[in-house]
């Protein structure tokens, strides 16, 4: 997949805003803010790491847009560019991610490589 389609399902997520909630689920999400929409992020993400355990290749596949597709929306409706994101996503390439993981400013959970298992 090419930032191209990132970049046009973002810009028709962004022009769902202003549709009716009736006829957009995207318009309903974003009313329903940033937590909902980060809810409804983790039950797709569960559905990914369920195919991929255990499901076919096309499940896989399908449960992996649904989780693009609500990540898209998470950004949207913290007005986050997925520009700024892949623009992060460029800086850290060229270095492991042990690497990339040690340059994070850590945070109040103990920052990067607590308690981490990958």
């Amino acid at each position: 997949m090419t930032d191209d389609i990132l970049h046009t399902l973002a810009g028709i997520i962004q022009e769902r805003r202003q549709a009716s909630s009736e006829k957009s689920y995207t318009k309903s999400l974003l009313e329903k803010g940033p937590e909902h929409i980060a809810r409804k992020f983790g039950e797709e993400a569960v559905e990914l790491v369920i195919a991929l355990c255990s499901e076919s290749d096309k499940d896989v596949r399908g449960e992996a847009a649904d989780v693009l597709y609500h990540l898209m929306v998470g950004l949207e409706s913290r007005d986050i560019a997925v520009s700024d994101v892949l623009e992060e996503l460029k800086g850290r390439m060229g270095m492991s991610g042990i690497e990339e993981k040690a340059r994070r400013p850590q945070t109040k959970a103990g920052g990067p490589g607590k308690n981490e298992q990958d």
